[in-house]
C-alpha cells in the first residue's frame, strides 16, 4: 500500500534528509532545505531506465579515440551560434532561463521555424498547439518540418520521440515535465532532477540535442536544484528590460566554447531579430554636447563594442549622499570615487552619483573604468567631453592607469566607428603598432593626467 510521507531537498545540490536541516551536509550551504511530500511504497520506474542507448561503449586508451572534428549546427542566427560557441553540438543539452515574459519561447518556436531542413520537435507544457500556432503565425516563418507537441509526461515525451526520430527537441519547460517514476508534483526538485537526467540520456544516447527551457526565481537563479546547471552542457541566460526593446543572450556556462559571450537581440512585433553590430543600440544619439557621457570601448568574449556611461553629479539635498548605479558594480563604483577623493582631490563624498549603462545591459570589463571616471568628472565640472573620443583602461586603487587586454580589437572598433581618439593605458603603448590605426591614440598614466588631458 503506498505510503505518504515528508522529504527534505537541498536547492543547491539535490540533498535528501529525512527532516529540515539548517545547513546542508552535501554544498554547505545554509537554509537551503524545502519540503516536499513523495509516495513510497507504490511501484514506479524511472523513463531513464527504458531508453535503450544505442550502441556500447567500452573503456579506451586516450590515444586510440578518434580526434575527429563535430560537425556543429547551423542554428540560423549568427548570434545564437556565438553563444553556443560556433554551432549547437549534436547531443548536447542546452538550459536557456530568463524571467517570464522575457522572449524564452519566442526565440525558441522561432529557432525551430528557422531551421527548415531539419526536423524540429518541440514540446510545451504550458501552451496548447492552438497558442503555438498563433505565435508561429505571428512571426511570419513558414516550414513543414517542426511539430508541435503538448505533453508533460516523460514516458509519452519518449515514444513520440522514437517514433518521430527528430534531429533537434526543444522542451518549454523543464519544470512542468513530470516523470511516472516519482509522485511529487511537477516543478519540485526530485521532478526536475529527474526529468533532467531522462533527457540528458535521451540527447547522448541518440546524440541529439535538447534544448531546455527553464524558469528563474525573483533572485535571478534557475529554479530548480542547482545541480541542474551541472548536468547540462550549456547554460544561458536571456536577460533584458522590460522597458527596453532589446535582448541579450549570455553564455554562464559552455562545455564546447568560451563562457563570455554575448548575443543581442531587439524584439519586435513579428518576433526577434538579431543585431549585428551592438554599438548602434549602445550608443545614443544626441544633436548637443552633454556633461557626463563618455564612451567605453569594452570586449565581451570575441566580440569588441563600444558603449554609452551616463554619470550624474549633484549636491546632496539632504546631507546623505547617494550612490547608485545601473547596470555597473556599486562596489566597482564606491571604489572609483574613493579613488578620485583620496588621489586625485576631487571633493565627492558630499554629493549624490547616479551611474547609468545606456541600453540596458550590465558590464563586467573592468576596461570600462576610465569611462566612468571620465564621465563623472565631466559631470562634476560641467564639462561636456567631445563626443569622439572614447576610452579603454582599468584604474588602480593608487589612481593608476592599468592596461587592458585585446586593446588592438578595442582601437580598431572605435577606429571602424569614427572615433577620433581614444584614451588608453601608456603600459598597453609596448609594442602596439600604432600606424595601422587612423585614430589617434592617448596615453595617460594617471587619473591626474588623464583630466589635464580632457579639460586641460
Amino acid at each position: 500500500m503506498a505510503k505518504t510521507k515528508t522529504v527534505f531537498f537541498c536547492k543547491n545540490c539535490g540533498n535528501e534528509s529525512a527532516k529540515w536541516i539548517g545547513k546542508c551536509p552535501g554544498c554547505g550551504e545554509w537554509n537551503t532545505y524545502v519540503e516536499e511530500t513523495v509516495v513510497t511504497g507504490k511501484k514506479g520506474q524511472s523513463v531513464s531506465s527504458n531508453i535503450v542507448m544505442p550502441g556500447s561503449a567500452k573503456p579506451l586508451p586516450v590515444q586510440e579515440i578518434s580526434s575527429t572534428k563535430i560537425d556543429r549546427m547551423d542554428m540560423g542566427y549568427a548570434e545564437l551560434n556565438r553563444v553556443l560557441g560556433g554551432g549547437l553540438v549534436p547531443g548536447s543539452l542546452v538550459l536557456i532561463g530568463g524571467e517570464p515574459g522575457i522572449g524564452k519561447s519566442t526565440l525558441m518556436l522561432q529557432v525551430a521555424l528557422q531551421l527548415t531542413d531539419v526536423k524540429v520537435l518541440y514540446i510545451s507544457g504550458e501552451e496548447s498547439q492552438q497558442q503555438l500556432k498563433m505565435r508561429a503565425d505571428r512571426i511570419g516563418i513558414r516550414n513543414q518540418s517542426c511539430y508541435i507537441l503538448t505533453e508533460t509526461d516523460t514516458q509519452e515525451i519518449v515514444r513520440h520521440f522514437k517514433e518521430m526520430q527528430p534531429d533537434m527537441v526543444v522542451i518549454d519547460s523543464i519544470q512542468t515535465l513530470q516523470s511516472p517514476g516519482l509522485e511529487a508534483t511537477a516543478g519540485s526538485i526530485s521532478q526536475i532532477r529527474e526529468t533532467a537526467a531522462e533527457m540528458n540520456k535521451l540527447a547522448k544516447g541518440f546524440q541529439v540535442p535538447v534544448f531546455l527551457i527553464g524558469h528563474i526565481t525573483k533572485d535571478g537563479s534557475i529554479a530548480g536544484p542547482k545541480i541542474l546547471e551541472h548536468m547540462v552542457d550549456t547554460v544561458i541566460q536571456f536577460e533584458g528590460d522590460r522597458h527596453y526593446g532589446f535582448r541579450i543572450l549570455r553564455a554562464i556556462k559552455n562545455r564546447f566554447g568560451s563562457a563570455a559571450e554575448l548575443g543581442i537581440f531587439e524584439m519586435h512585433a513579428n518576433g526577434l531579430r538579431e543585431v549585428t553590430n551592438p554599438s548602434e543600440i549602445l550608443l545614443s544619439q544626441r544633436e548637443e554636447a552633454v556633461s557626463g557621457v563618455a564612451i567605453a570601448a569594452m570586449v565581451e568574449g570575441l566580440r569588441p563594442m563600444l558603449i554609452e556611461t551616463q554619470a550624474l553629479v549633484s549636491t546632496a539635498a539632504y546631507g546623505t549622499p547617494q550612490r547608485s548605479g545601473t547596470g555597473f558594480d556599486m562596489r566597482r563604483l564606491n571604489m572609483l570615487l574613493a579613488v578620485l577623493e583620496k588621489r586625485a582631490g576631487f571633493r565627492l563624498a558630499a554629493k549624490d552619483v547616479f551611474l547609468n549603462i545606456a541600453g540596458g545591459i550590465r558590464v563586467d570589463d573592468p576596461a570600462i573604468d576610465l569611462s566612468v571616471i571620465a564621465s563623472i568628472l565631466s559631470s562634476s565640472e560641467d564639462i561636456p567631453i567631445d563626443s569622439k573620443d572614447c576610452f579603454a583602461a582599468e584604474v588602480g586603487l593608487s589612481g593608476e592607469i592599468r592596461a587592458v587586454n585585446r586593446i588592438e580589437a578595442r582601437i580598431a572598433e572605435a577606429d571602424k566607428l569614427g572615433f577620433e581618439r581614444i584614451f588608453i593605458s601608456k603600459y598597453n603603448n609596448k609594442g602596439l603598432d600604432t600606424g595601422k590605426f587612423k585614430i589617434e591614440i592617448i596615453a595617460v598614466a594617471s587619473v591626474n593626467q588623464l583630466f589635464e588631458a580632457l579639460f586641460g
